[in-house]
């Protein structure tokens, strides 16, 4: 079947942080009287992040689902703090830190996306954001300037299943009106983006901006730029 959507993850892909999370957690965290290494914090937050469970959220109602987002990141951070997440000016810290995510100077755009979304758009592609993120980012694109460009934006959160999930590429392909067969998912994460999407039936795509090079397995299907998307997507219509 030709090609007639694209989804694409938005951290690593669309956008990246302005500054090493550690950076700005010891920054904050300092305002607040709580004294922490940056380094150290970076590693930490690595650690919780990636020891978290998935950030989705399967039958919680939609009037509670803001809660549980935050929810979620306070537990990330408090692992992230340790000890210090007893300071007293704890839940300050927190309440100010989620806050600075949610603005759009804490992120950067990859100068590659929007040529890259106007040219699939060009090519009558309907394109959707499928990431494991929260509801701030529907804002954070609209502030970025990308939600133009984008023709729906399907959260983890919101979907009650986070990549690699399949029920979360489902849900995509059910806002798209689409087929797995007639979408192509490009991410950054070879197990959530690639294996996931391939579970799906989707075509996948990994984006490898980090240079994982040589210890990308074989059989994953590569691009180290979004310039590179456009003919891919030519190649699948």
């Amino acid at each position: 079947m030709p090609l007639r959507a694209v989804t694409l993850d938005a951290g690593g892909t669309l956008i990246e942080v302005a500054e090493p999370v550690g950076a700005t957690y010891a920054r904050v965290a300092g305002r607040h009287g709580i004294p922490l290494d940056a380094r150290e914090l970076e590693r930490r937050f690595r650690e919780a992040f990636a020891a978290a469970s998935p950030l989705a959220f399967p039958g919680v109602p939609p009037t509670q689902l803001a809660a549980a987002e935050q929810g979620w990141w306070e537990a990330v951070v408090r692992r992230a703090f340790g000890a210090s997440a007893h300071h007293p000016a704890f839940s300050a810290c927190f309440a100010e830190l989620y806050g600075h995510y949610a603005r759009k100077d804490a992120w950067h755009v990859f100068p590659d996306v929007a040529p890259t979304l106007r040219a699939l758009r060009a090519r009558g592609l309907r394109l959707a954001v499928l990431s494991n993120f929260d509801r701030r980012l529907v804002t954070l694109l609209a502030d970025l300037g990308l939600a133009p460009l984008i023709d729906h934006v399907v959260l983890s959160t919101a979907a009650g299943a986070a990549k690699p999930d399949v029920a979360a590429f489902r849900t995509a392909l059910a806002i798209l009106h689409t087929s797995a067969e007639e979408t192509l998912h490009v991410g950054d994460s070879i197990a959530e983006d690639v294996e996931g999407a391939r579970a799906a039936g989707f075509h996948a795509v990994l984006l490898d901006r980090s240079g994982l090079g040589e210890s990308v397995p074989p059989h994953v299907a590569t691009i180290v730029g979004l310039t590179q998307l456009p003919t891919l997507a030519d190649a699948l219509a």
